[in-house]
């Protein structure tokens, strides 16, 4: 009865929600797309001719926004589900943590790559302290990854909840690269615990 009445109020909200609706307007597949553009338009890290891994990419619209506005961009997605094809995008369904997947991923751009973003979080639970906890286990994962596959001067962009392991996430993230910026862009719902953590030149 509780997961039904929560989902009657999210579908409420959707139709609420402005972002939502702009999202459809401008033809992307969720509104997580503004949040991606307000942290770009602030920090200026996506440009022309860039190579980009998307983690945890469905339903694509951050790799939607990357290769609809930047020109010559090369994306690989990775999510264990699928995705409806997208242009300049290359999808693996897989898991990143996954040594295969991982070579996949090299195979494909033989060199290391400039950016590598990832907007995943775990399908809730209800507990908020249980999907922080997860959440930045993923983040924590992602940002290895990140060590692995970016350039010298590779940027790095990821959700990440204010919870348990927020601080560790950041520390990670300082002994990794020179900048690193904690921002919650205007679109991200103001109930809602998430922020970015934004990694700039990697050590």
């Amino acid at each position: 009865m509780k997961k039904n009445k929560f989902s009657k109020n999210w579908i409420i909200k959707q139709k609420r929600d402005l972002y939502v609706k702009k999202s459809k307007l401008e033809g992307y597949r969720s509104r997580a797309v503004y949040k991606l553009q307000e942290i770009n338009d602030k920090f200026k890290i996506i440009k022309n001719n860039i190579l980009v891994v998307d983690l945890g990419a469905a339903p694509g619209s951050w790799s939607q926004y990357i290769s609809r506005n930047f020109k010559n961009s090369k994306i690989i997605s990775i999510d264990l589900k699928d995705i409806e094809p997208i242009k300049n995008v290359t999808h693996i369904i897989g898991d990143f943590t996954d040594e295969n997947e991982k070579l996949k991923i090299q195979n494909y751009f033989r060199k290391k790559v400039d950016l590598i973003v990832s907007d995943m979080a775990v399908n809730t639970t209800g507990n908020k302290s249980v999907d922080s906890l997860v959440t930045g286990e993923l983040c924590i994962e992602a940002i290895s990854f990140a060590n692995d596959h970016l350039n010298k001067n590779g940027s790095f962009i990821s959700k990440l909840f204010m919870g348990s392991s927020f601080n560790e996430i950041v520390a990670l993230g300082k002994k990794s690269f020179k900048e690193v910026d904690i921002f919650k862009p205007p679109s991200s719902r103001k109930v809602s615990k998430e922020n970015f953590i934004i990694c700039r030149n990697l050590r």
